[in-house]
C-alpha cells in the first residue's frame, strides 16, 4: 500500500485508502522554474505509482502565470499531461485527495506532499534550465543525518542520498536560478549542443534521472558533476538493457519486485528504487533475462526510456 508523508503532520497517510477508490492528485505549481517542474515530476511519480497499484487517478494542475512554459518543459521531461484544474470545491466523492506543492507553497487544506527546492546558482533566467556550478552542499537523510556532498569536483554523487538542506530555487521573482544560453561556458554533461527547447538544451532523461537522485523531501542541487553522473548512469543502463534483451526472458524475481514496491510505496522513495537497480545490475547469479525484465518493470515508474536502445547495433 502506497503511503506518503503528510507535510502538515509529518505522519504517513495512505494515498489510496479505499480499494479501487479514486484518488485525486492536485498539483500546485504556479511558476515555470526548476522547483515547480520538480513538483510536477513528483506528482507524475505519484500518479504512476498509484496506477501500478491499480488505483484510478484524476490528475489536475492548477493555473499559473507561466503554465504554458511549465507544460512545455513537463512534456519534454516525459511527464504525462495533467488536466486543467476545474472548480472541484463541491467534491466528487474521491476516496483521497493529495495536494502536491513546493515547500512553503500555499494550498487548500488536505493531505500534502511538500517538494523541496532545486538549488541553483547564477542569475535568474526565465524558464527551467540547468548548468553552471556552485560550492558543495551537505546531504543526508530526511532526519538530517550526515551524508555525502552534493556537487563539487571532490566528491562523487551517489544517487540514493538525501539532503537535509533546503535552499533557494530559481523562479519568476528574481530568486537565484541557473544560467542559460551564452552565460554557460563550457557546456556541462547532459547539455545538448543546440541549447534549444524548454529545458535549456539539457537531455530530458538526464535531467529526470538527476532529479531522482534525491528524495523529494530533500533539496537537490544541479551542477555539471550531478548531470554528468546521471548521463553516465543512463547510458550504461540503456546499453546493459539492450544487451540483456538478447538473452532468454526470465521473470522479475519475487524478492526484487518486493524491494522495488517497498521502496516506492514508502513515500515515493525513488533513490531507493535506483539502489535496487544497482544491486540487480551487479548481482552475479541473476540471469540477464531477469535483469532486463526488472529494469523494464521499474521503468514503468521511472519513465527513463531504459529500453530505448533495444535493437541498436552493439
Amino acid at each position: 500500500m502506497l503511503r506518503i508523508i503528510d507535510a502538515r503532520t509529518g505522519e504517513p497517510v495512505e494515498a489510496a485508502p479505499a480499494r479501487r477508490g479514486l484518488t485525486r492528485v492536485e498539483v500546485h505549481a504556479p511558476g515555470s522554474d526548476l522547483t515547480n517542474l520538480r513538483v510536477l515530476l513528483v506528482a507524475d511519480l505519484l500518479v504512476r505509482a498509484l496506477e501500478l497499484g491499480g488505483t484510478p487517478v484524476w490528475a489536475l494542475l492548477t493555473g499559473g502565470r507561466r503554465q504554458a512554459e511549465l507544460r512545455a518543459a513537463a512534456t519534454a521531461l516525459g511527464i504525462r499531461p495533467f488536466e486543467d484544474s476545474p472548480d472541484v470545491s463541491a467534491g466528487l466523492g474521491e476516496a483521497q485527495v493529495v495536494h502536491v506543492t513546493a515547500e512553503g507553497g500555499a494550498m487548500p487544506d488536505g493531505v500534502r506532499i511538500a517538494v523541496a527546492p532545486v538549488e541553483t546558482t547564477g542569475a535568474a533566467e526565465p524558464g527551467p534550465s540547468v548548468g553552471g556550478s556552485a560550492e558543495s552542499a551537505p546531504a543526508g537523510g530526511r532526519s538530517g543525518e550526515p551524508g555525502p556532498l552534493v556537487g563539487g569536483a571532490a566528491e562523487s554523487i551517489p544517487p540514493g542520498g538525501r539532503s537535509a538542506d533546503s535552499g533557494p530555487s530559481g523562479g519568476e521573482s528574481g530568486e537565484p536560478g541557473l544560467p542559460v544560453g551564452d552565460s554557460v561556458a563550457p557546456d556541462p554533461p547532459g547539455r545538448r549542443p543546440e541549447r534549444a527547447g524548454p529545458l535549456g538544451g539539457v537531455d530530458p532523461a538526464v535531467l529526470r534521472l538527476a532529479l531522482f537522485t534525491r528524495h523529494h523531501s530533500a533539496a537537490v542541487r544541479l551542477e555539471a558533476d550531478v548531470l554528468g553522473a546521471a548521463e553516465a548512469t543512463l547510458a550504461r543502463w540503456r546499453g546493459a538493457v539492450a544487451r540483456w534483451a538478447r538473452r532468454p526472458s526470465r521473470p522479475v524475481p519475487d524478492d526484487v519486485r518486493g524491494r522495488l514496491r517497498d521502496a516506492w510505496d514508502d513515500d515515493l522513495d525513488v533513490p531507493r528504487v535506483l539502489d535496487v537497480l544497482r544491486g540487480v545490475e551487479k548481482e552475479p547469479d541473476l540471469p540477464d533475462g531477469a535483469r532486463f525484465e526488472t529494469y523494464a518493470y521499474a521503468d514503468r515508474l521511472l519513465g527513463l526510456e531504459l529500453t530505448r536502445d533495444l535493437g541498436a547495433p552493439s
